[in-house]
């Protein structure tokens, strides 16, 4: 067993559990369901053997990256599971597109099973997995990855459904990326499996957020090895738990393969009569409390059961369970002006600036901007 003080060069199937636990957190409720996933990709390492994590930094001439994860409404992705060709179908058309072997995969996110998955793909087709990522978190849209925060081209998409259509896709910017992949994803029943952003030791480092693979496993360690797993969880992210209560009310849709609604968390025992609202699009994107917006996208908000810490996913979110809700600030990049514009609220509709979130600043809730229920 390897302790927490050692690098992380291989990932095993001793990591898997933590590397679900923790994408579960970062997912912010979206990224899909860990659970079944997690399985899956246990079920890879044992036939197949460890995946050699790689860093940004020891990419070669000769490494080819491709960005992999899934794509569609997670509320889907419950019901529909992948077929086992799929990644290999998506690898063998990536490869004839780009005339060279592909040698490694990264996550387009961290965030939920769109986190742990390229593992379990890794494992079958004898590749790497980059420890990195394109948001540090998960979010609904292809236009939301660092990948295009600095600029950087998507020359093409492979998509894949379950059926075994594959389609691949030159589009002329990644805004049209996001429509056209979003028209397959629906075609295919609501989710689907893709691959674009082909990087290498030129162009991945400063375009991706570095550390995030080896961070998943180190939150999902910290969070199953703690007696108080919400406070465990929170002090290892510098989180604040904005609310402890239960699920009073939930609107939930799927529509345009995406999960919209809100969730209502009714505060109990020390926040006893208060009713925060979180709204969500596959993952959750704005706390708001006596009409104040508390904390938005791009930092991260994410619900956890209150006893366990387990995040849970917005398609799995019931009436009278008791959540804790945390937020904690986003990677530097979504700082930005690009960052801001891509993700912050106003890319989701909401008519709201975008205020940076603090753990220590989160008792001056109050602060926050101010929201009329008719924003989006």
């Amino acid at each position: 067993m390897r302790t927490t003080t050692e690098p992380l060069r291989l990932i095993t199937s001793d990591d898997v559990a933590p590397l679900a636990a923790g994408a579960a957190v970062f997912g912010t409720g979206g990224g899909g369901a860990v659970h079944t996933v997690q399985l899956a990709v246990e079920s890879a390492l044992a036939a197949h053997g460890p995946v050699r994590l790689l860093r940004v930094d020891e990419l070669g001439p000769d490494d080819a990256v491709i960005i992999m994860s899934a794509i569609g409404a997670p509320s889907v992705g419950i019901e529909m599971l992948g077929a086992s060709a799929q990644a290999a179908t998506l690898l063998s058309e990536v490869e004839r597109l780009i005339g060279r072997p592909v040698t490694a995969i990264m996550a387009a996110e961290i965030g939920g099973s769109n986190g742990v998955s390229p593992v379990g793909w890794a494992a079958a087709l004898g590749l790497a997995v980059l420890d990195a990522d394109g948001m540090g978190r998960a979010f609904p849209q292809a236009t939301m990855i660092s990948m295009n925060v600095v600029g950087l081209p998507s020359e093409f998409a492979v998509m894949s459904d379950v059926v075994g259509n594959v389609t691949v896709l030159r589009t002329v910017d990644i805004a049209w990326l996001e429509r056209h992949a979003r028209a397959f994803t629906v075609a295919a029943g609501g989710i689907a499996i893709g691959a674009h952003y082909l990087l290498t030791h030129e162009t991945a480092p400063g375009a991706v957020i570095e550390g995030t693979v080896s961070r998943a496993i180190e939150v999902g360690r910290r969070l199953i090895g703690s007696s108080d797993p919400v406070a465990g969880i929170a002090d290892e992210l510098g989180a604040a738990v904005l609310v402890t209560g239960k699920v009073v009310d939930i609107d939930r849709m799927t529509e345009g393969g995406f999960t919209r609604g809100s969730v209502t968390v009714q505060g109990i025992g020390a926040d006893r009569g208060r009713l925060v609202r979180i709204e969500i699009q596959n993952e959750n994107l704005v706390v708001i409390e006596d009409g104040v917006v508390t904390v938005s996208v791009p930092d991260l908000i994410t619900i956890v059961d209150s006893e366990t810490g387990e995040a849970i996913s917005t398609e799995l979110l019931r009436f009278g369970q008791r959540v804790s809700v945390l937020a904690w600030a986003c990677d530097p990049l979504w700082r930005t002006e690009r960052g801001i514009e891509l993700a912050g609220p106003r890319a989701f509709g909401y008519e709201i600036e975008y205020t940076p979130f603090t753990a220590a600043g989160a008792a001056t809730a109050g602060e926050g901007a101010a929201v009329e229920e008719a924003t989006r």
